[in-house]
């Protein structure tokens, strides 16, 4: 379930500049993204795991918190990756 080391890289390599720079909160937002798309999806055919559906309200909530502070420091990057993601905001 959890991504594989090809698409983690190739996400922090179009959103976050280069490969191996993970820290950057752009490409934290897209990988986030993903796995909450993975999880979303799993959770449509396994209605009753529960414990997934906690891990994915916490990763909602992470997502959540890199979301403000990028929108308080870099409001023209927020914007850009909303529209890139489709994310509702």
């Amino acid at each position: 379930m959890p991504l594989t080391k090809e698409k983690t890289t190739t996400i922090f390599k179009e959103f976050g500049g280069k490969a191996t720079n993970t820290g950057s909160t752009e490409g934290q937002i897209a990988q986030l993204t993903e796995r909450i798309a993975q999880i979303s999806e799993h959770l449509q055919q396994n209605k009753k795991d529960f414990s997934t559906h906690r891990g994915l309200m916490q990763l909602v909530g992470k997502r959540k918190r890199l979301l403000n502070y990028l929108q308080k420091h870099n409001l023209t990057g927020y914007r850009q990756l909303i529209e890139k993601l489709g994310l509702r905001k």
